[in-house]
């Protein structure tokens, strides 16, 4: 059972202690490369505490052991085996009998290896002895996920090396409410407004449209890329690559129904990865559907954007979609909410604050039903902002953009009660 499935099963609650600035930390640190870490925990707490970052997105390449017991029981494990890239080790001693432990440690410990402390005594001059005789890292109990997946991540990611780009996820909670014109525009936005470069990966194979919506034909996208995953490297994607302007290139989807499009769970991570490594910000259109590697693009991504129309179908749709995504992520913050085609004429509508009621938020945005406006640019390939940039749809895609790129955030929305309609959503 992987990281993400054990996730879907377990509820899981942020640690005792643990703030609102501790979960931004958490959306700031970068996804841990492949280590094995084993933790030798002495109490129930950091027990718990390291089985939910075992179950995080950022520690999803490591390979993460816990065992009970102390210094003493690592020394006598790895008496006859190996040492892992990184020992954690809680420990309730301190002063010369802790660093009597850490001296049989070191007998069978090997020189790569590196190892934090967690112990139960602030002490500024236990501190310094650790550090000066090769420890990592000294840090005090009770500790949160933030401080642990802090801590590994200060050891194992170079502050030097270029940071990973950010990857926004856009997906649709019903088909048709635009989530893909929204994906294409807000990627179009981000590159214009910031003169960031921006990578679009249309994941839609069979019926992507952002070859449509950005009027290109591209020879090769991101078929090639998904079935070549020996040959992804940066050249190999700056050649599958096309220009849509001067900030902003597309992986574009074929199109076409010649295959079938079946995907093991895994088939589009490698593509994330290399993505984020080349492009400040990485957009995804995700296309409506829901199986293994859908959802593990969602659990990737940086942020989610969900959009929907204002009907009950849609209600539904979005409360599981932000049911799931909380238990997938459970250090991450909610996804964004995009309310879309709201007012169209002579259609029953759920006012967007009965909408967000039940899911607690407020939208991110309020995108006005506009055949026209939508209609023209679709035709000529043009983005919303290019045929009309003074529109207020055009304002919202401007503050979707600020948003999701970090520059700007959204308002907390007080705990609400739940609306009425939540005894809809269970009805037949």
């Amino acid at each position: 059972m992987t990281n993400l499935d054990y996730a879907l099963e377990q509820q899981t609650q942020p640690d005792e202690g643990e703030s609102v600035a501790d979960r931004g930390d958490f959306e700031r640190i970068r996804p841990l490369p492949r280590i094995s870490v084993h933790a030798f925990v002495e109490t129930e707490g950091l027990a718990k505490t390291m089985e939910r970052c075992s179950q995080d997105r950022r520690m999803a390449k490591v390979n993460l052991r816990i065992n009970s017991g102390g210094v003493s029981a690592a020394a006598n494990m790895f008496a006859g085996s190996p040492t892992p890239n990184l020992l954690i080790l809680e420990t309730r001693v301190d002063g010369q009998a802790l660093l009597d432990e850490l001296g049989e440690l070191a007998t069978v410990c090997d020189p790569d290896t590196r190892v934090v402390i967690v112990g139960h005594v602030n002490d500024v001059a236990l501190y310094r002895e650790l550090v000066r005789n090769g420890v990592s890292e000294y840090i005090v109990a009770p500790v949160s996920m933030a401080d642990v997946i802090g801590v590994v991540s200060a050891i194992f990611v170079d502050p030097d090396a270029a940071p990973l780009g950010r990857s926004i996820a856009f997906v649709g909670a019903k088909g048709g409410v635009g989530s893909s014109t929204l994906a294409h525009n807000c990627a179009w936005s981000i590159s214009s407004l910031f003169s960031s470069e921006v990578i679009l990966a249309d994941l839609d194979l069979p019926f992507g449209t952002a070859n449509l919506n950005f009027d290109t034909d591209p020879t090769q996208g991101i078929a090639e890329a998904v079935y070549s995953p020996d040959r992804l490297d940066e050249v190999f994607l700056d050649r599958l690559l096309s220009k849509c302007s001067e900030h902003l290139s597309m992986l574009a989807a074929p199109s076409m129904l010649d295959r079938t499009y079946d995907f093991s769970g895994d088939a589009f991570l490698p593509i994330l990865d290399i993505i984020q490594r080349n492009a400040p910000v990485s957009v995804l259109d995700v296309p409506h559907i829901w199986n293994d590697w859908t959802r593990k693009v969602l659990c990737a991504a940086d942020e989610i954007v969900i959009t929907a129309t204002p009907d009950l179908a849609n209600l539904r749709n979005t409360k599981n979609l932000f049911d799931t995504l909380r238990k997938l992520r459970p250090n991450d913050h909610a996804p964004l909410l995009v309310l879309n085609q709201v007012g169209m004429a002579k259609r029953p509508e759920i006012a967007p604050e009965a909408f967000c009621d039940p899911l607690e938020i407020d939208p991110l945005a309020i995108i006005p039903f506009d055949a026209a406006l939508f209609g023209e640019a679709a035709n000529s390939g043009l983005m919303i902002a290019e045929s009309s940039a003074k529109s207020p749809t055009a304002e919202a895609l401007s503050q979707i953009a600020h948003v999701v790129t970090g520059r700007a955030e959204v308002k907390k929305r007080k705990k609400a009660g739940l609306s009425s309609l939540m005894g809809l959503l269970g009805r037949k």
